[in-house]
């Protein structure tokens, strides 16, 4: 079977998504030499790119479905305080999401997804070094180290056995095993209830709003025009190219997280895309840790953000524009509180929810629809940011090579 499409190279091309996946693309596809138009509803970064925690750890990028969620139990995840939440008036389109999503919560289908996500996976930061120069204007940190800190050892456990499955999928993880004492010299804003913890080395972070708008100013300074505030309601395509807004391209990519399947589901891609809405918000501390720190029983991450502790959390399944539920945010306080020391929960800003676009089986889905001129690039789950500009520099040679990246087939969106 070729994998190569025979279409002459796009000159024109509109990307629909002006976030760290869409405007990844547009940059990549400027490298090959293409015009671009970039049109969002909102505005730039306002969707799942804008209050994420932030992070940039391949190492730990693995499929959402996986054995253990299922350990939750249906009275869990019916409770708002549960780190997965699903409302108990569920639709009937999100029943059915659910169904699948469980049926993928396999050892086995866990490690086929996550020997797909490899590739990607050690591509990801070198993605971000070709994105990192003067022209950008923002950048990454490196997060010296990562540290996943627990109130029982235990529970430790649980990451290091994922970690072997990751490294049996061919993945290294380099991290080490490391007491509450240590963990608290690290990071003295952890508190006296941590008594375990791992420092995981290799990752990186950065301020996603941030950094998406320095993105946004440099694909726009290289010639791209941004229209924030357009919403594309349909796409009209035939043999010359592809009418968006009225205005026609040689290719379309649709990178609109959650909200994908409203132009890609007439072009063939069926998968289901849910949204799995994050929460965050920010506080002042009196030691502001260094990097990004972890709590995984609790699942909560916490990243430094402008002189501040963001704190983000939550899986909750629910339809993209529903509004910011507070019992989310208390939840992700009551959770980390007993974990951090000096820190002020009570005078929260910036609070936050967002919608990560989750796929039942895991993967995302980057690739040709139905038309060869239209392409997707979405469903990451909670590694859009991680994987955004990696997704961008594959799509774009597809795009313009006609070829499809080995890297790329398992995300085939017609799958």
């Amino acid at each position: 079977m070729s994998h190569r499409i025979p279409l002459d190279r796009p000159e024109r091309v509109a990307v629909v998504g002006a976030g760290m996946v869409g405007l990844s693309t547009a940059w990549f596809l400027q490298e090959h030499g293409a015009d671009i138009v970039v049109y969002d509803q909102g505005d730039v970064a306002s969707g799942s790119s804008w209050g994420n925690a932030g992070w940039l750890t391949p190492s730990i990028v693995t499929p959402l479905p996986e054995p253990s969620v299922l350990k939750y139990g249906m009275r869990a995840v019916l409770d708002p305080s549960s780190p997965v939440y699903v409302p108990a008036s569920a639709s009937p389109r999100l029943l059915r999401f659910l169904a699948r999503f469980a049926g993928n919560c396999t050892q086995a289908r866990w490690k086929r997804a996550m020997s797909a996500l490899v590739d990607v996976n050690e591509q990801a930061l070198g993605a971000f070094e070709e994105l990192e120069n003067p022209e950008l204007g923002v950048r990454t940190e490196e997060a010296a180290p990562l540290l996943a800190a627990y109130r029982d050892r235990g529970a430790r456990e649980v990451l290091v056995e994922e970690f072997r499955h990751i490294e049996r999928s061919g993945q290294r993880v380099r991290y080490d095993l490391i007491d509450g004492e240590e963990a608290r010299a690290m990071e003295p804003a952890l508190s006296r209830a941590v008594v375990a913890a791992i420092r995981i080395e290799g990752q990186r972070f950065l301020d996603p709003a941030a950094f998406v708008h320095g993105l946004a100013e440099a694909v726009t300074r290289r010639g791209a025009e941004i229209w924030t505030g357009s919403k594309v309601r349909t796409l009209t395509h035939d043999r010359r190219g592809v009418w968006v807004n009225g205005e026609r391209f040689d290719s379309v990519v649709i990178a609109t997280g959650a909200r994908l399947p409203e132009l890609a589901r007439p072009l063939g891609v069926r998968r289901l895309v849910q949204a799995g809405r994050g929460y965050s918000f920010t506080v002042a501390v009196e030691h502001l840790p260094k990097g990004p720190v972890y709590f995984p029983a609790e699942r909560v991450a916490c990243t430094p953000v402008d002189g501040r502790l963001r704190l983000a959390g939550m899986m909750e399944f629910r339809a993209v524009d529903a509004p910011l539920d507070r019992r989310r945010i208390e939840a992700v306080k009551n959770a980390a509180a007993p974990l951090l020391l000096g820190a002020d929960l009570e005078d929260r800003r910036h609070e936050w929810v967002g919608s990560r676009p989750c796929t039942a089986d895991g993967l995302p889905l980057v690739g040709r629809t139905r038309s060869p001129r239209v392409f997707v690039a979405g469903g990451h789950g909670m590694w859009g940011i991680t994987l955004g500009p990696v997704t961008g520099k594959l799509l774009a040679e597809q795009m313009m090579t006609g070829r499809t990246p080995p890297a790329l087939r398992a995300f085939d969106p017609l799958r």
